[in-house]
């Protein structure tokens, strides 16, 4: 064998052992997604996985701590957002590889445990209810809309004393089940989870007290964008995902 030919060979084996490299690096995806989609984003990854074979890692915080840590090269494939203004500061600032694309439409909740309590947002302002969670508006969409609705029912000079923040719609969740909050404000899709649709009682917000909350997800730009991560955007897009997602509250978004 020649000298050419055997340069050949081993050219040949090197790409292969590139692409086999390759090929591994995208048969899993990281989503970065927001707390109030963690119980929705078990399903749809479930039914994306059984489709593709392709598995899914699933960090879950408020949507402005996610964009900080993709901000500082957290290594996240696709990031969910609970809102449009961080996937939207993470596309202006050229993290991702296109513009955010609407999901789906959330919908805001008031909800309680305690039987003897009635949501209502009117009562919240009652002697009775000392407690209110409501998740962290500087970093939670959910929050930033519970507190439109409060300015907006003219209340929130009234009862703003008694607000507790959550980091999160999960912590804010679990003021709520705990009984550390008496009420709180939390996302439907949360109340209509397996977990909790049999807990408590609650009540959708009227949704002229708050700006309708478009959620948006985004592929984060890195080095090479896998497979991986285009297969699962497209799926989130899907008219599987979008039965999923109004499974659970949702409003989806119109393709």
């Amino acid at each position: 064998m020649n000298l050419f030919f055997k340069n050949l060979i081993g050219s040949v084996f090197l790409l292969s052992l590139i692409l086999g490299c390759t090929t591994k690096n995208t048969s899993k995806v990281t989503i970065a997604t927001a707390s109030n989609m963690h119980i929705a984003m078990k399903e749809i990854t479930m039914a994306f996985t059984k489709q593709t074979g392709i598995d899914c890692d699933v960090v879950v915080s408020s949507s402005g701590k996610l964009t900080a840590q993709i901000k500082e090269g957290a290594p996240y494939d696709v990031f969910v957002s609970a809102d449009m203004k961080y996937p939207e500061a993470l596309y202006k600032d050229g993290h991702t590889t296109e513009k955010p694309k609407i999901y789906g439409y959330g919908k805001l909740v008031l909800w309680s445990i305690n039987e003897h309590i009635k949501p209502d947002i009117i009562s919240l302002i009652d002697n009775s209810i000392e407690h209110i969670a409501v998740a962290n508006p500087k970093t939670a969409p959910y929050g930033e809309a519970a507190i439109s609705v409060l300015n907006n029912a003219y209340i929130y000079d009234k009862i703003s004393d008694k607000l507790v923040f959550g980091e999160s719609i999960s912590q804010t969740n679990q003021f709520i089940v705990s009984g550390a909050a008496q009420v709180g404000f939390t996302a439907k899709s949360m109340v209509l989870s397996p977990q909790m649709k049999e807990k408590g009682q609650w009540i959708e917000i009227d949704q002229t007290l708050y700006t309708p909350i478009a959620q948006a997800a985004v592929i984060v730009k890195k080095d090479s964008t896998s497979i991986a991560a285009k297969k699962f955007y497209t799926f989130l897009f899907s008219e599987e995902s979008k039965e999923i997602l109004e499974n659970f509250g949702y409003l989806a978004a119109i393709k």
